[in-house]
């Protein structure tokens, strides 16, 4: 499906979905619209998949129905071996079968939701659906609305897993509110651009006949990272590419995409037990455990203030995963890529998509310059992709993707490349999903990996390589003598004042000589200055746009000229028609 078709179609099916939504206005308000659209949205999903296999799933019923020692889960893994799908209805009805006799729609739909196989039960348990279907039928409206999603084509030949995806993450982003405002959920192209540069480079050691990839995602959402991720994954190994070769691991922290995560597994046949919840920051799920491939798009510039204190008792601990440090309270996104790093086999590949801040937020000695310092003197950065504005559906700023890897690359020489692909896009068409209004086509896909692999002999215009040293630099403070009415410097105890009104710092890169520096770039200008180097300190920052940074002369006062003579002209002759 092309981008253009995929947009329609998935824009088409959202609006239909928020007609729906509408329907239960009264007995809802518009913040608990999400209650019922959420788990109706899957059902009808499971409902789809489950239409032109149900008959076949209910005679394997009848036959088992004859033997009571087969657990509800046994028969769930026998459904999944003959007819591909792992989960089941008891009743093997569809919701248009249930709508059309709707005298009986209240029992027969509790007793439908109840009927479904554990795997399907669990999923609806933890969104507390029955309350909210005996709510409905206690109003009066949960027929017409099983109706109106009875409607809806989530089938799986005309609903990819990709669109179901999108149409699921902008379900939650309508209508939970809390879904926080930094979640951006991420578009399928850009996921698959990380994924092509984490295998990029040699990817041999992920061919190994016998080896597992374990797949981790530590705020995974509705599960749409760790999904494309394996789809792409195929693609890329080829021959050697087998479904039992990949394992999918997540965790996030919002009840919904958890819960629409674990549905989406357990419909691609995923170990479903893999997916778990809690706030990946102070409530670690896979403690301990460690990952061939990580991959992560974190809430950007959300504060973690409310996990402060258990993050800061990780601290002291021996299996302590903020090593480098912690970034200020109103942004946690350089936690958790030290979460990645923590989790990382020794020949891990990292992707994380972060906004601009971490790149260059936070003094020298700050906690953020710190985590950079950890991250550049450890050789683990790799590259950094500048990617287009207007690529998320809920934001318009500019993102990142950082590539890292726990064992270096020989080839880059534990060099760090920068990309900058802002320009690498096409229109979002045939028009815009929120935010979204730029797409990372295939060809442009295909340019920012061609100049990641090119490394050194990338184009220059869209590719720069760096030592590690480059992005540091001290930060020196510069002192000037205090003066008395005479002019003359004040000295107490053999020691020159300083005036503290007067007091700076400069910059220094590292590979600069600091008295040479202070020579040609402060004694010119203030010859009694001096550098207090007792008050040095190192700090690290990426300043990204400087270094692409174009200078364009400006126009030429002539040209100035004549543009305000025709400006003049032209409102000169529109006064002119006004009065009279």
């Amino acid at each position: 499906m092309t981008n253009n078709m995929l947009t329609a179609d998935v824009t088409g099916k959202i609006n239909l979905v928020k007609s729906i939504a509408n329907k239960t206005r009264g007995p809802y308000t518009p913040e608990k619209y999400g209650n019922v659209i959420i788990p109706m949205a899957l059902i009808r999903r499971f409902d789809c998949i489950l239409a032109d296999k149900n008959k076949k799933i209910s005679e394997l019923l009848a036959l088992f129905s004859k033997n009571k020692q087969l657990s509800d889960i046994q028969i769930e893994q026998a459904v999944l071996k003959k007819y591909g799908v792992p989960f089941y209805n008891k009743k093997c009805v569809t919701l248009e079968q249930l709508v059309g006799d709707s005298d009986n729609i209240n029992s027969n739909f509790l007793e439908f939701i109840k009927s479904y196989s554990p795997g399907v039960q669990e999923i609806l348990k933890g969104l507390k659906f029955r309350e909210e279907v005996e709510f409905m039928i206690k109003k009066g409206i949960l027929f017409e609305v099983v109706k109106a999603f009875s409607e809806v084509d989530f089938h799986p030949k005309t609903t990819s897993p990709m669109a179901m995806g999108y149409i699921f993450e902008e379900i939650i982003r309508t209508y939970k509110a809390n879904a926080e405002a930094g979640d951006h959920y991420t578009p399928r192209e850009v996921i698959e651009l990380c994924v092509e540069l984490m295998m990029g480079g040699n990817i041999e050691n992920f061919k190994k006949e016998g080896k597992i990839l374990r797949v981790y995602d530590g705020c995974c959402g509705t599960g749409g990272m760790l999904t494309t991720l394996k789809r792409k994954l195929e693609d890329i190994l080829g021959d050697s590419y087998s479904d039992d070769k990949v394992r999918l691991y997540g965790q996030d922290v919002n009840p919904e995409a958890y819960a629409i995560c674990r549905a989406e597994m357990l419909m691609l046949g995923e170990e479903v037990k893999n997916i778990r919840e809690g706030n990946t920051l102070v409530d670690d799920k896979f403690s301990g455990e460690k990952f061939d491939l990580l991959i992560t798009n974190p809430p950007f510039g959300v504060e973690w203030k409310t996990e402060r204190s258990k993050v800061l008792a990780e601290l002291k601990t021996s299996n302590n995963r903020f090593v480098a440090g912690t970034p200020r309270v109103s942004d946690g996104q350089l936690l958790f890529l030290q979460n990645l790093i923590a989790k990382a086999e020794e020949e891990a590949k990292i992707a994380i998509i972060l906004n601009g801040s971490p790149l260059f937020s936070g003094d020298a000695g700050s906690g953020e310059s710190e985590i950079r310092s950890y991250v550049l003197r450890n050789k683990l950065l790799e590259a950094i992709v500048a990617l287009p504005d207007q690529m998320f559906y809920n934001t318009g700023i500019y993102t990142y993707i950082w590539v890292l890897s726990k064992k270096p690359d020989p080839c880059r020489e534990n060099k760090v490349q920068l990309i900058n692909a802002v320009d690498f896009y096409i229109p979002q068409k045939p028009k815009s999903l929120g935010n979204k209004r730029k797409f990372i086509d295939d060809e442009n896909r295909e340019r920012i990996v061609e100049l990641y692999k090119a490394f050194d002999k990338a184009d220059p215009e869209y590719s720069k390589i760096f030592d590690a040293e480059d992005f540091g630099y001290t930060k020196v403070t510069i002192e000037r003598p205090l003066y008395d009415d005479k002019g003359e410097k004040v000295i107490k105890k053999g020691k020159v004042e300083t005036d503290s009104s007067k007091r700076d710092t400069e910059q220094i890169p590292l590979k600069k000589d600091i008295e040479e520096y202070i020579k040609e770039e402060v004694l010119p200008f203030v010859p009694d200055a001096f550098a207090d180097r007792s008050k040095d300190k190192i700090g690290y920052e990426i300043p990204f746009t400087r270094y692409f940074y174009k200078y364009i002369p400006p126009k030429k006062s002539e040209d100035i000229m004549k543009e305000i003579l025709r400006n003049e002209k032209s409102i000169e002759g529109v006064l002119k028609a006004v009065f009279e």
